[in-house]
């Protein structure tokens, strides 16, 4: 009886019981939803067919794992290269020998390794998984910042709105840079905000191997990095509102420990480049990566936004696409935890919010907007904030009226959007997109060439023995993908037979007629589309008249 007196009364309103069992069992919660997400991702591997970027990202990797150098393409770092690579290289498969012939050899090199003995499928998944400790390293991120800054129950909240995130669940499933960049942005700003607090050198070092981390992750790191930190900063001065002079000894106290943290990291970075020097510079790589990425933003990249296309980008690209991309409970949600910033000023819960603030606007100068993966790490912040704004929603849920429905009818409406886009977290888009999402976005927003595999699937089940397609993502189609024989889509006219039309290629590159019939429109854009395959590819059939292609001619 005297263990039971201990517990809360049941007449306790169920706000409170709520969150004292979250604060109570948080850690397992925790766990719990990190085991669900990686789940999840996991079974996406099989369905989905490589994406643009993931066959250059193994074969980066893969040289620098089995010839020690790394010269295919220095304009990403290494180190989620090597981890998408590791894997195919455990199964005893080696870098190629690809002809270096133009900038798409790294690809092929990259396919090569994929196909390597006949087991596309496993290679693929091996890579891929290589990217699932980035993704627990954001969850920890988010978890342990909000149980540090804010609390456990907003901790919890904050990691099921992470973990629930389809753009977050869609880059942690693929051999790509972006969740190493959206992991270690999260964990060098929460680490650097403990190193400040307590400015010992276990701290510096962690801080240091967050740091290492980022930069090796992915150069935009460099651009996002200098504004968390400006934010740190600020959250130290309003939370000890020093003095000018306790300002000056706080700044000298930390020297030794930041100076141990600068070496560190540099050490690391070179370690990452496999202590490479040349000309008398230590790691070349790094510096011709970032002038590669700093003369690639200046030029620009071909992105398509709301029917325009453009080779310098648009300033508001990213927040269209957070607009869209983003489940609109968790919008709500976030709504209520920018208002509760607003309404007490506080400090802990300003900080996330306006970290996320600053990488939109770094994104919003960027000239290179091919997808939301390139600010992904503002949804470590967002989530934080929303999260505070649930646990809000939950404490005045206590008073009568529609108020206490609100946090249970978002909470489920976010899950089921959520759940109900598996396996699709890549393409997915809220309902403020309609049915054709093309109209805004594409690329690796909608079609980032996910969609061949279930093409191939589709093109058997309909006995085609021919298909007019222009692939978005390079691969073999026939010898490796099953495709029967494929026709180029390189007229203005559709074929007779089926046509196959890759999204992206349709609205960003206009079938690639602006080669040869700048002043022709494509044929897609006047017949309405029979069959949509997975999300990103448009399907049609035109009756051939008993006619076939002479390549099939006997």
């Amino acid at each position: 009886m005297a263990k039971k007196a201990k517990r809360i009364p049941r007449k306790t309103p169920v706000s409170q019981r709520t969150l004292a069992f979250l604060d109570r069992r948080a850690r397992p919660l925790a766990l719990a939803l990190v085991l669900v997400a990686t789940l999840r991702i996991v079974s996406t591997y099989p369905v989905f067919s490589h994406t643009y970027d993931e066959p250059a990202h193994i074969a980066c990797g893969m040289e620098w794992l089995d010839r020690g150098v790394y010269t295919w393409e220095p304009q990403h770092p290494p180190l989620a290269r090597v981890a998408a690579a590791l894997g195919p290289y455990l199964l005893g498969i080696r870098s190629q020998a690809t002809p270096r012939k133009n900038d798409m050899s790294m690809s092929y090199e990259g396919l090569a390794i994929l196909y390597h003995g006949d087991r596309y499928d496993l290679v693929l998944a091996r890579a891929r998984l290589g990217i699932l400790p980035f993704f627990w390293i954001a969850c920890a991120a988010v978890y342990f910042w909000g149980e540090r800054y804010l609390s456990r129950p907003i901790a919890v909240a904050a990691l099921f709105l992470f973990t629930f995130l389809p753009p977050i669940l869609a880059h942690a499933g693929l051999a790509t840079t972006d969740m190493a960049l959206t992991a270690f942005t999260g964990a060098a700003f929460l680490s650097g905000m403990l190193w400040l607090e307590r400015p010992n050198a276990a701290r510096a070092l962690v801080f240091a191997a967050a740091t290492a981390g980022g930069i090796l992750s992915k150069f935009s790191f460099l651009a996002f990095f200098p504004a968390f930190a400006a934010l740190a900063l600020v959250s130290y001065a309003l939370a000890g509102r020093p003095s000018p002079r306790g300002w000056l000894r706080a700044s000298l106290a930390r020297i030794p420990t930041l100076a141990l943290a600068i070496a560190a990291t540099c050490l690391l970075v070179w370690a990452g480049y496999r202590f490479s020097w040349a000309g008398g510079v230590p790691a070349p790589e790094l510096f011709q990566g970032i002038r590669d990425v700093a003369a690639h933003n200046a030029h620009g990249h071909p992105s398509y936004l709301l029917g325009h296309r453009s080779s310098t980008g648009f300033w508001y690209f990213y927040p269209v696409a957070l607009a869209v991309k983003t489940p609109l409970a968790f919008l709500a949600l976030l709504g209520f935890g920018i208002a509760l910033a607003i309404r007490t000023r506080a400090a802990k819960l300003c900080v996330p919010l306006a970290a996320s603030a600053a990488i939109l606007a770094v994104g919003m100068f960027s000239h290179i907007n091919i997808g939301i993966r390139h600010v992904l790490p503002i949804y470590i912040g967002f989530s934080l904030v929303a999260g505070a704004g649930a646990i809000d929603l939950l404490r005045r849920s206590v008073s009568p009226g529609r108020l206490r429905f609100l946090l249970p009818a978002l909470a489920l409406w976010f899950a089921g959007a959520s759940l109900g886009s598996h396996p699709d977290y890549l393409p997915y888009f809220n309902e403020l997109a309609g049915s054709q999402p093309e109209k805004i976005l594409v690329d690796s927003d909608l079609d980032w060439g996910q969609d061949i595999k279930r093409l191939a699937h589709r093109l058997h089940q309909a006995r085609a023995e021919w298909v007019v397609f222009t692939q978005f993502a390079v691969g073999d189609l026939q010898q490796e993908q099953g495709f029967p024989l494929v026709l180029a889509s390189d007229v203005p006219e559709p074929s007779p037979g089926w046509n196959a039309v890759s999204l992206t290629v349709w609205k960003e590159f206009r079938m690639r007629l602006y080669d040869t019939h700048p002043e022709v429109t494509p044929w897609p854009d006047h017949f309405p589309p029979q069959e949509r395959v997975g999300k990103s590819i448009l399907l049609w059939y035109f009756p051939t008249g008993g006619k076939r292609p002479a390549a099939l001619a006997e």
